[in-house]
C-alpha cells in the first residue's frame, strides 16, 4: 500500500497498522533535534537551573508555610529554630522539644500534651507569626510575579529561537529540492511541515523533556516525603502505577493513528487554502465559489474531526487515570484522618520534626501528607498525559525530518569549475530527459547557440520547450547527455554560479505586493535606480510606470493585481534584464503584448543582447521571424533547425506545416509569408 493509502487508512479505520514509533526511534528523533538546540545551550542551562531551584524553593516553602499556618498560627505550637530565623522572632518563640526527642527524653504523647509541659505560643505571639507570615507571603508573591514575567519572556525567546533554527533549515531544504519533488507534492504540505510540524521541537523541550523531568522530580520528592510520614502511602502510590502503565501501553497505538490522521488532514486543509486563495480570480471568473467552498468545508470538517478525536482519546485516557488516582486519594484520606484521631506518631518522627515539626499526626501533617499524595498521583497521571502528547509530538517531528532527509537531485560537485568569465557557446549534447520513468520529454536533443545570437525554440504544446530551458538553469539534470557552457558540463559547476549568470522572464508573471522598483530588482537586490530605470526602458515598461501615482515607488497589489497582463509581462522582462546576465531566457515574453509594443520590445532586446546568448520560447510567430536560428521541437527532438526563410522554403517541412497551421485564422501570420 502507498504512503497516501496508508494514511487514508488511519483516517477511515482504527484497525489499521499504527505508525511504528519505538523507544529507540523516539530517542533518535529527539537526538536529531540537538543541532537546532545547541546554539541556545547556555540559555537552556540557565532555564534549567531556574526551574530546579524554583521547584525546590516551592517545595520547601509549601512545607514550612503549611506547618506555620496549621500548627503554629491555628494550634499555637512553638516554632522550630529555622522558622524563627525566617520570621525574625526571638528565642521565646522557639521550642526545645526537638532536642529532647533527639536525645530520647520525650515521647509523641508528651509532644501532644504541650511539648513536655512547655507553654504554647501566646495570643500576641500567634498574631505576630501570622502577620509576618502574611508579609512574607506578599513579598514572595511580588517576587515570584516579577521573576515569573522575566522567565516567561526568556523561555519564550529561547523556544522561538530553537523553532526558528529548525524552521529555517526545513525551508532551505525545501528550496534546495529539485522541481521533480515540488511537481509531485502539494505546496500546502510543505508549508504545514515547515510552520506546524517544526513547532513540535518546542513541545519536545517543554512537554518531552522539561515537563517529564519536573513530573518525575515531583513524584520522587513526593514519594520520599510520603514515606517519611508512612511507607504505606508510598507503596499505595507505587501500586497504582501498574494499571496506569498498562493503560498507557494499551492506548498508545490508537493515539498514534489519531495523531497521523490529524496532521495529514490539516496538511490537506493547508494545501486547499493555498490553492484556493492563489487562484481566486479563476474561481470567481468561472463562478465556482460554491464548489470551492464545499471542498474547503469538507477538508475543514475532516481536519476538525481528526483533531477532536485525537484530543478526545487523550482526555479519556487521562480521565481514567485520574479516576484511579482519585479513588486512592479517598482511601488515603480516610486512613490519615483515622491516624489523626488516634494521634499516631509519624514514621520518621524526630527527623521530620527537626525541620517542620510533624512528630505526630495532626491537622498540619494531614494537610501536607494529603497534598503530597495528591501531587504524586497527579504527577503519575501527568506523566501519562505527557506520554499521550509525545506520540503526536514524535509523529510531527518525523514528518519534519522527512523533509530534511530528502536529498536534492540537483547538487553541487565537490570541486566546482568556475563559470566562464566570457561565454562563447551554450549547447545541449545528446540530451534526454523524462519526468516519469518510461515517458521521455526530450530525446537525444542536440542544439548549439553562440554568443550574440537569438535562438527561438518553437513547437506544439508539450513538445519540451520549457523543459529544455529548465535544464539550462539546472532546475533538473538530464537523464542522458549533457548541457554545456563553453564546452563545460553544467554539472561540473556550482548551481549558484549557473543561476547567477542566467536570467529568465517566465510566462507566468509572478509579482509581489511591493513597489515597482523592488519588483524589478527582485533577483538583484543591489541594483541601483539607474539600472532599474534602464531595464524598464528596454522592456517598454517606463511609459506606464511614469503614469503611476508614485512612479517606480508605487506599491503594487497582491500578485500585481492592479496591473494588466501586458504590464505585468513587461515588468517580468525588466526583472530579467536588470540582472545583466550573459544568458537570457524569455519564455513567451510577448504573449500579452500588442503587436506594436512587441516589436519595440524585441528591437530593444536585440540591441541590448549584443554579446549575450538569448533564447526565445514562444508560439507567437511574429516574435521569432528575425531570430538567428529557430529550433523546431517535435516529440522531444529537434526536428528542424535553421532561419525562418530557410525553414519555410522546405517542401513538406515540419516547421512550415506548423507555421501554416498557426496562420489559419490569424492575421498575424500574413506578414510571415
Amino acid at each position: 500500500m502507498s504512503d497516501l493509502g496508508l494514511i487514508k487508512g488511519y483516517l477511515e479505520q482504527d484497525g489499521a497498522e499504527p505508525p511504528q514509533m519505538s523507544f529507540r526511534k523516539m530517542f533518535r528523533l529527539a537526538l536529531r533535534t540537538w543541532p537546532y538546540m545547541r546554539p541556545m545551550l547556555k540559555h537552556l542551562l540557565v532555564i534549567g537551573a531556574f526551574s530546579f531551584s524554583g521547584a525546590l524553593v516551592v517545595l520547601v516553602t509549601a512545607f514550612v508555610g503549611t506547618d506555620l499556618w496549621a500548627n503554629k498560627v491555628l494550634v499555637g505550637e512553638k516554632l522550630q529554630p529555622l522558622q524563627a530565623t525566617v520570621l525574625f522572632v526571638g528565642d521565646e518563640y522557639v521550642t526545645t522539644d526537638s532536642e529532647q526527642l533527639g536525645e530520647g527524653e520525650a515521647t509523641p504523647a508528651a509532644a501532644e500534651q504541650g511539648q513536655s509541659g512547655e507553654p504554647e505560643l501566646t495570643q500576641n505571639q500567634r498574631k505576630t507569626v501570622r502577620n509576618r507570615l502574611i508579609v512574607w507571603g506578599i513579598v514572595g508573591a511580588v517576587f515570584v510575579s516579577l521573576i515569573g514575567m522575566f522567565i516567561w519572556y526568556y523561555t519564550t525567546w529561547i523556544w522561538q529561537r530553537i523553532n526558528q533554527n529548525l524552521r529555517v533549515a526545513m525551508a532551505e531544504r525545501a528550496q534546495s529540492l529539485s522541481l521533480k519533488y515540488h511537481d509531485n507534492n502539494r505546496v500546502g504540505d510543505a508549508m504545514f511541515r515547515v510552520f506546524q510540524d517544526s513547532a513540535q521541537i518546542v513541545n519536545l523541550l517543554q512537554g518531552g523533556i522539561i515537563s517529564p523531568l519536573m513530573a518525575i522530580y515531583s513524584l520522587m520528592i513526593g514519594l520520599f516525603f510520603i514515606a517519611a510520614f508512612d511507607p504505606l502511602f508510598a507503596l499505595l502510590v507505587a501500586v497504582i502505577g501498574i494499571p496506569i502503565g498498562w493503560l498507557a501501553v494499551a492506548t498508545t497505538p490508537r493515539i498514534r493513528r489519531r495523531s497521523l490522521a490529524n496532521r495529514h488532514a490539516n496538511s490537506e486543509l493547508t494545501s486547499r487554502s493555498q490553492e484556493v486563495f492563489s487562484a481566486m480570480k479563476i474561481v470567481k471568473a468561472n463562478h465556482a465559489e460554491a464548489r470551492v467552498f464545499d471542498q474547503f468545508d469538507a477538508d475543514s470538517r475532516r481536519a476538525l474531526n481528526t483533531a477532536y478525536f485525537l484530543r478526545l482519546d487523550t482526555v479519556l485516557v487521562t480521565l481514567v487515570a485520574a479516576l484511579l488516582g482519585g479513588g486512592l486519594v479517598i482511601l488515603t484520606e480516610y486512613i490519615m484522618v483515622t491516624w489523626v484521631i488516634e494521634e499516631r506518631a509519624t514514621y520518621l518522627g524526630a527527623l521530620v520534626a527537626t525541620f517542620i515539626g510533624f512528630v505526630i499526626w495532626n491537622y498540619g501533617a494531614f494537610s501536607i501528607a494529603r497534598s503530597r499524595v495528591t501531587g504524586a498521583l497527579w504527577g503519575a497521571s501527568g506523566l501519562l498525559g505527557i506520554w499521550m502528547r509525545m506520540q503526536d509530538l514524535f509523529i510531527a517531528l518525523e514528518r519534519a525530518f522527512y523533509l530534511l532527509d530528502l536529498e536534492p537531485e540537483v547538487t553541487d560537485p565537490e570541486n566546482p569549475v568556475a563559470f566562464p568569465a566570457t561565454i562563447t557557446n551554450v549547447a545541449w549534447e545528446n540530451v534526454s530527459f523524462s519526468y516519469l520513468a518510461g515517458k521521455r520529454i526530450l530525446n537525444a536533443v542536440d542544439l548549439s547557440s553562440n554568443a550574440g545570437t537569438v535562438t527561438a525554440v518553437v513547437g506544439v504544446t508539450g513538445s519540451g520547450k520549457s523543459t529544455l530551458m529548465s535544464l539550462l538553469l539546472r532546475l533538473y539534470d538530464p537523464g542522458a547527455g549533457r548541457v554545456c557552457v563553453n564546452g563545460v558540463d553544467l554539472r561540473d559547476m556550482a548551481i549558484d554560479d549557473i543561476r547567477a549568470n542566467t536570467a529568465i522572464a517566465l510566462q507566468k508573471n509572478v509579482l509581489f505586493a511591493d513597489t515597482v522598483a523592488n519588483n524589478i530588482k527582485f533577483g538583484t537586490p543591489r541594483a541601483d535606480r539607474t539600472a532599474i530605470e534602464a531595464a524598464a526602458r528596454i522592456a517598454c515598461a517606463d511609459e506606464f510606470i511614469a503614469h503611476m501615482a508614485n512612479g517606480f515607488d508605487t506599491e503594487l497589489g497582491e500578485r500585481g493585481g492592479k496591473l494588466s497582463a501586458g504590464q505585468r509581462q513587461r515588468l517580468s522582462i525588466a526583472r530579467a534584464i536588470v540582472r545583466d546576465t550573459p544568458i537570457l531566457i524569455l519564455d513567451e515574453p510577448t504573449a500579452s503584448l500588442d503587436a506594436r509594443t512587441e516589436q519595440r520590445v524585441m528591437e530593444n532586446l536585440s540591441g541590448w543582447g549584443t554579446g549575450r546568448v538569448i533564447f526565445l520560447i514562444t508560439h507567437r510567430l511574429s516574435t521569432i521571424r528575425n531570430a538567428d536560428q529557430i529550433a523546431f521541437l517535435e516529440n522531444g527532438r529537434i526536428a528542424e533547425l535553421g532561419q525562418h526563410d530557410e525553414l519555410m522554403a522546405r517542401e513538406g517541412g515540419r516547421y512550415r506545416a506548423f507555421v501554416n497551421a498557426e496562420i489559419v485564422g490569424s492575421a498575424v501570420g500574413e506578414d510571415l509569408e
